[in-house]
């Protein structure tokens, strides 16, 4: 299966990502405000990916029409139902970004970044000019400006290649990594809620959003060489963005304890 093919030219991303030192990086809780305060951005864009998804699958205008294939539709409102709509470690409802936020808060990680680049969003009406007017690192302008161009492309197959084997097919794995690190070094931390986060993530991706993905992509490429190889493409470069991401959250870190010598 192509699939398969797909997963064997991603693998060494895939190794770099889960073997990045960043994971031991994070030790003090000044280090994981850090991480929170730029990973929030893929959290963000995550939902970007996935409402254009939805928009090109399925119909989101009046007069509804029964667009595209049954499967396909189920499985995106599925995925769109749970990121946009999850129930929080206290039983209430909300998307993942806004856990994400309420996590940050709980834990002392300054928001106010995130949210004024929203605003900045709002105002200008065009997010690579939000993107290019931000005091982001480099590669976090890097990683936003990819999605939105693979977003703006509007080939479905392509965002969803970002969606699936970026992010939802990675997820488990990564996140894993991440929760072990929270657990051995901040064991007297207030992270009730980041680490229903991370763990709900593992849960839904392994056991439900991943599996789903996969069978859009088989959906959405078919018998299609052309598709399959752009898909390819884009996998690789969407691994290759989420690299630098995490490379710019550690050259923050070390900036840190650099300054603090």
């Amino acid at each position: 299966m192509r699939i398969n093919n797909i997963n064997n030219s991603i693998e060494p991303q895939k190794q770099l990502l889960l073997n990045h030192p960043l994971y031991n990086k994070v030790k003090t809780i000044d280090d994981l405000h850090c991480f929170l305060e730029t990973h929030i951005y893929a959290v963000w864009d995550f939902m970007s990916l996935l409402k254009a998804l939805q928009e090109k699958l399925t119909c989101t205008t009046t007069p509804w029409f029964p667009v595209g294939n049954p499967e396909t539709r189920y499985l995106i409102n599925e995925i769109v139902l749970a990121e946009e709509t999850d129930l929080t470690v206290d039983g209430k409802r909300q998307s993942h970004f806004e856990m994400y936020l309420d996590a940050m808060n709980e834990c002392g990680a300054n928001t106010w970044p995130m949210t004024t680049f929203l605003e900045k969003v709002d105002i200008t009406k065009n997010i690579f000019v939000a993107i290019k007017q931000s005091d982001l690192h480099p590669n976090v302008k890097a990683f936003l400006d990819f999605t939105f161009r693979v977003i703006e492309e509007g080939k479905p197959h392509k965002i969803a290649a970002a969606f699936t084997f970026g992010r939802e097919d990675l997820i488990p794995s990564m996140f894993t990594e991440i929760l072990k690190n929270f657990q051995q070094n901040f064991p007297e931390t207030k992270l009730d809620k980041l680490i229903y986060y991370f763990e709900r993530h593992i849960e839904l991706d392994a056991d439900e959003h991943g599996p789903m993905a996969m069978k859009m992509i088989q959906e959405l490429c078919g018998n299609n060489e052309t598709k399959w190889d752009e898909m390819e493409k884009v996998s690789i470069e969407a691994l290759e963005k989420r690299i630098g991401l995490w490379n710019a959250i550690e050259e923050q870190i070390l900036e840190k304890e650099c300054s603090a010598v």
